[in-house]
């Protein structure tokens, strides 16, 4: 968020209220390093996407929501747990792969190494078309039709054109068009405006809302950026090494903070009042998960003593896996929320 932004934007009516499209249910992912040795990158995680819904899967470099995406897109094999779409689990055989990812899309992270540079515009937006029905009569007006809702108008004006040509933000229209052309009802977006110049990015996250409101699109955006959340997102899902700490409607998680984790994400924000917390310790190592509260070797409210009632539990127990709660606000944390906005309130000087 930064000092000139006044609050969200319209959130989808009811959308923690309605059954889920897409659901991440005790899902496990286990990755193995190339020198032997496992990383614990997804550790437990429950989440629902509802239909028409955008929700933020929010947390630093390494924090596996990158891995939990791949996981739902089918890319990844769970070590436990399921993917469900549509209240039903994943099918993995080779057909059940390639029905659910005509029907959930990625949008990838950098234009420009998604893109084949020797491919133009309208052969890399008809590729997904072209592996999932042949070459149509109709190819051209469907990616016509896919530029066109990913703002690229007219579209006849960049079917010959290649990447080198487009501007960093017409690539990503482009990829965004690729996705678009299967006609999905779920995108999986991985930190989508972070390879691109600020000034376009508002205009990315303004066509992902237009895709929302006109096709009725659900969204999972994985990002490190605590703003583009507050931007777009209905509600958000804090990842800490493997594990949603916190999660609720957008605004409450976002002003009103509970986990100590997410306080200190909100206090390295630009215009954000208060003092910034940075978190001591080293970043977090999924093949080193620590015992007890994963975080708590760099939680502030242990460190100053703020959670001195509870540092035993924090050392010694991990906190339950938070259900897919819906627009509930909760947090994995044995500090409590009360306690955790008493210290808040006593850093920044507010009530």
């Amino acid at each position: 968020m930064s000092a000139t932004e006044t609050g969200p934007p319209p959130r989808a009516e009811g959308s923690g209220d309605r059954e889920p499209v897409l659901s991440a249910r005790g899902l496990r992912v286990v990755l193995r390093g190339a020198r032997g040795g496992t990383a614990r990158a997804v550790d437990g995680v429950d989440l629902d996407l509802a239909r028409g819904e955008i929700v933020a899967l929010v947390g630093e470099s390494g924090c596996g929501k990158t891995t939990l995406a791949r996981t739902l897109l089918g890319l990844e094999r769970p070590a436990a747990g399921a993917v469900v779409f549509e209240g039903r689990p994943l099918d993995r055989s080779a057909r059940g792969l390639r029905a659910y990812r005509r029907r959930v899309q990625l949008v990838q992270q950098d234009p420009t190494g998604s893109l084949n540079p020797r491919r133009t515009v309208h052969e890399s937006v008809a590729e997904g078309l072209r592996i999932h029905e042949g070459t149509t009569a109709d190819e051209v007006g469907r990616v016509c039709r896919a530029l066109s809702l990913a703002g690229l108008r007219p579209p006849e004006r960049f079917l010959s054109r290649y990447p080198h040509e487009l501007s960093g933000g017409q690539r990503q229209r482009v990829v965004i068009a690729g996705a678009l052309v299967l006609e999905p009802e779920v995108l999986v977006a991985d930190e989508p405006v972070a390879s691109l110049d600020a000034s376009v990015r508002g205009e990315i996250l303004r066509l992902l809302l237009d895709l929302r409101a006109d096709l009725g699109l659900s969204a999972l955006v994985a990002t490190h950026d605590l703003g583009l959340a507050w931007n777009i997102a209905d509600r958000v899902a804090v990842m800490y090494l493997g594990r949603v700490v916190e999660t609720g409607r957008t605004e409450d998680v976002l002003s009103d903070p509970s986990h100590p984790y997410t306080r200190a994400l909100l206090s390295a924000l630009p215009g954000r009042g208060g003092r910034p917390a940075p978190l001591p310790g080293e970043p977090p190592d999924p093949r080193r998960v620590p015992p007890g509260c994963r975080f708590h070797p760099r939680c502030p409210a242990l460190a100053s003593g703020r959670a001195a009632a509870v540092a035993e539990r924090c050392r010694a127990e991990d906190p339950a896996v938070l259900a897919a709660s819906g627009p509930l606000h909760r947090a994995a944390c044995h500090l409590g929320p009360e306690e955790g906005r008493a210290g808040r309130a006593l850093r920044t000087g507010g009530a």
